[in-house]
């Protein structure tokens, strides 16, 4: 299948099968690492703070519930995995979700909640929450703060990163008779959670700018962190991405034009141990 990778030193760039390194492609949950970008330099500029508690910003939400937006940002926040109701669909299972339903939820999180806050259990939901939170505290769109706090500080053009990339430059798996197959609804909602779309370059300039150089400061807590590394991944129906960088600079992103992101992770961690190993 398409496949791309893009690395650090030691680490030889692939484009195989008819992939582009130069084409948007959905990057999934990567969108969280952007999201909780916008929420790390909106604290730093005071805009919010990031133990204000969620109903400081949505009114509508409950009071009591003790849910903040460092909450939200570390899949602390109680919230299921899943927004709840979700129409049963094949090819699209988000059409459904929409932001009307994401304000029903807002306004009936305490029987949302499917635990205490506190204990980390990841959540899609929470994401879409936070992004309603962060668009209602800067006043602004969900792109406009992606170019504004992310996109331009990084040197890229605004858009660059975007839920609505051109037609005619996106990278999507084609199906019976070469026909480009659908693609999810993830630009309502759904779009803070893991609705973005970037080229593989795109990518690569945002990990290295955000996780090697640190040109916005620590990285923000969406990313995943072990004691020698930061990453994160994402899938769609049929998109898979991983981004992760070392302590030593050492960076790769690997994208596949198939939906198993077990099978990216996979690739990217041989890829960045065999590139150790013939560094040795």
């Amino acid at each position: 299948m398409p496949t791309c990778i893009l690395g650090g030193p030691g680490i030889p760039d692939l484009t195989a099968h008819g992939h582009d390194p130069d084409r948007f492609v959905e990057v999934g949950s990567l969108s969280k690492v952007i999201t909780g970008t916008v929420v790390a330099q909106l604290a730093k500029a005071g805009v919010l703070a990031l133990d204000d508690p969620l109903e400081r910003w949505l009114p509508e939400a409950p009071g009591g519930t003790g849910i903040t937006l460092r909450h939200l940002v570390e899949h602390a926040s109680g919230l299921p995995r899943l927004p709840p109701n979700l129409t049963p669909k094949f090819r699209d299972p988000y059409a459904s979700f929409t932001d009307r339903s994401l304000r029903e939820v807002v306004r009936t999180l305490d029987r949302v909640t499917a635990r205490p806050p506190g204990s980390v259990s990841y959540s899609n939901l929470g994401y879409c929450v936070l992004g309603l939170a962060l668009v209602t505290a800067a006043d602004a769109p969900y792109q406009q703060l992606v170019d504004r706090h992310v996109l331009v500080p990084l040197g890229l053009e605004p858009g660059a990163m975007t839920a609505h990339p051109p037609e005619h430059r996106r990278l999507v798996r084609r199906g019976a008779f070469g026909r480009p197959r659908s693609t999810w609804t993830l630009s309502g909602p759904m779009l803070p959670a893991g609705g973005l779309w970037a080229t593989p370059r795109t990518t690569a300039r945002v990990l290295v700018g955000l996780a090697v150089d640190r040109a916005l400061g620590e990285p923000a807590p969406s990313w995943v962190r072990t004691s020698t590394s930061v990453f994160h991944d994402g899938a769609t129906r049929d998109s898979s991405v991983f981004a992760g960088a070392r302590a030593d600079g050492n960076w790769i992103v690997v994208h596949r034009l198939r939906g198993n992101g077990r099978r990216t992770v996979d690739l990217a961690v041989k890829t960045m141990k065999e590139a150790t190993d013939e560094g040795r």
